[in-house]
């Protein structure tokens, strides 16, 4: 008797599947966040964290938690100490044979490279740490990964942008850069002006002077090149960090012609920026990515926000809330903000938890997902699992690393800034807007990631004959 036909047809299958013959089917991402999965965080609270102490995993927070930038390091805290209350509330990830809690430590780098390798190595050789979280500033980034590559621990560089960082001269085994870097911003803010949005073709540069603003300036020049070349570049001035005055370099935006502005100054810079250009009748938009804090945005006002242009590693298309989970997820945050945190925390900033924040988070649970599924502190069995890993955040986009120069392969979004009538195609649960008193996030771009893989440098050996891909 012979057995069915689609009996025959499902072992077939089943076999293909088992060999390999078949990847599609078998394809996503290795690990994911699962919001159904997250303890209470009622009791959450950043300004009385519940740390645990002794035996722990250890993540140093390496920033700026004094000086201009200091509400830099009180975001990146608030991010990584959300990740960990979570996954301390629900036991801990076992490691070594033990169940370990994480233990979330403050290394102020106090925006100077000296005081940045002197608490990066104090963090390594005396809180004994097991990863070096970081950070605002390339610059500053690159100080901690050579502490990070001396001493064999693990740095996972959040915010710090810059495609040098993991370049032939620069690499580390030791670290992983887990957001977007310049070149992919710079390319896929070009791609939307020539491939999706056909209107403006004349760009002013200005940015900070700076590894991170000249890398991100050559991003979009390349980008501009490869997918707008009949755009053109009617002026570039670089700034130091943490400007007063920035009026000379307005008058010569005015005077150039431009219709666009493109800049990757982050606060206090983004905020000094953006207040007195609307104040001198500067009144183009800006292509950005850190002209996103709602206190500053507020100042302006929905007339001089509207039509700023964001480029986003943590957008979505077609609406931000699409499942469940999601919603559940904001809404945990969301109520705190609104019923129990005290300052800073109480303030617009940290609203929503979305946006950069919402990136920084899901790269800390990312983190903490990696040493769970190594089963070890060890840094070698961390890189085993990381150099080859892909990881689905909790807005559904996937996070993949690539071995060679553990760089991330992702999509990428590009966000208008809209009245607060027009934020529902975004914000697309009740009340359908982010913020009444400034524009915010409307009609948003996925940028594939084929259109901005990560810059790779064919010097660095390990990666001279790998695709860009990561195949």
């Amino acid at each position: 008797m012979k057995p069915p036909r689609t009996a025959l047809v499902l072992v077939v299958l089943a076999c293909l599947v088992l060999v390999g013959a078949l990847p599609a089917l078998a394809a996503g991402p290795k690990a994911a966040f699962d919001p159904d999965k997250m303890a209470d965080m009622s009791d959450f609270d950043p300004n009385n964290p519940v740390i645990p102490t002794g035996d722990t995993i250890k993540i140093a927070v390496v920033a700026s938690f004094s000086g201009p930038a200091a509400v830099v390091g009180q975001i990146y805290f608030i991010s990584v100490q959300w990740a960990a209350h979570d996954i301390n509330k629900r036991g801990g990830i076992m490691v070594d044979g033990k169940r370990k809690k994480i233990e979330v430590i403050k290394a102020n780098h106090a925006s100077t490279p000296a005081e940045t390798k002197k608490v990066a190595e104090r963090m390594v050789l005396q809180e004994k740490v097991n990863v070096l979280w970081g950070t605002d500033g390339s610059h500053l980034m690159k100080v901690i990964n050579q502490v990070a590559d001396k001493y064999k621990v693990i740095a996972q560089t959040t915010a710090a942008l810059s495609d040098e960082l993991y370049d032939e001269s620069s690499f580390t085994r030791y670290s992983f850069l887990t957001s977007f870097s310049t070149e992919q911003i710079g390319r896929a803010a070009a791609y939307h002006y020539g491939k999706v949005r056909k209107k403006e073709k004349k760009f002013y540069i200005l940015g900070q002077d700076y590894l991170f603003g000249h890398s991100l300036a050559d991003g979009f020049k390349k980008g501009l090149k490869e997918y707008y070349p009949e755009a053109e570049l009617v002026g570039e001035d670089y700034h130091p960090l943490f400007m007063k005055d920035f009026a000379p370099y307005l008058q010569k935006v005015k005077a150039s012609g431009a219709e666009v502005i493109f800049t990757g100054d982050w606060i206090p810079d983004a905020e000094n920026l953006l207040v007195q250009a609307r104040q001198m009748g500067v009144t183009l938009p800006f292509a950005n990515i850190f002209l996103d804090e709602p206190n500053m945005l507020h100042r302006v006002g929905v007339d001089g926000t509207t039509g700023l242009v964001h480029v986003s590693q943590y957008g979505s298309e077609g609406g931000f809330f699409k499942t469940p989970g999601q919603i559940k997820a904001y809404k945990a945050w969301n109520t705190l903000w609104k019923t129990k945190w005290a300052a800073p925390y109480n303030s617009r900033l940290y609203e929503h938890g979305t946006g950069n924040i919402g990136s920084y988070i899901q790269q800390t649970y990312w983190l903490l997902s990696v040493i769970e599924r190594a089963g070890s502190t060890d840094p070698e069995k961390i890189i085993k699992v990381w150099e080859t890993d892909s990881y689905q955040l909790l807005n559904g986009k996937v996070l993949t690393m690539r071995a060679c120069d553990h760089k991330v392969i992702q999509d990428l979004h590009v966000e208008e800034y809209v009245a607060p009538a027009k934020q529902r195609e975004s914000f697309n649960i009740a009340p359908f807007y982010w913020y009444e008193g400034t524009a915010s996030v409307g009609p948003t771009v996925m940028i594939p990631a084929k259109y901005v893989l990560p810059k790779m440098d064919r010097a660095l050996a390990r990666c001279k004959d790998k695709s860009e891909a990561g195949e």
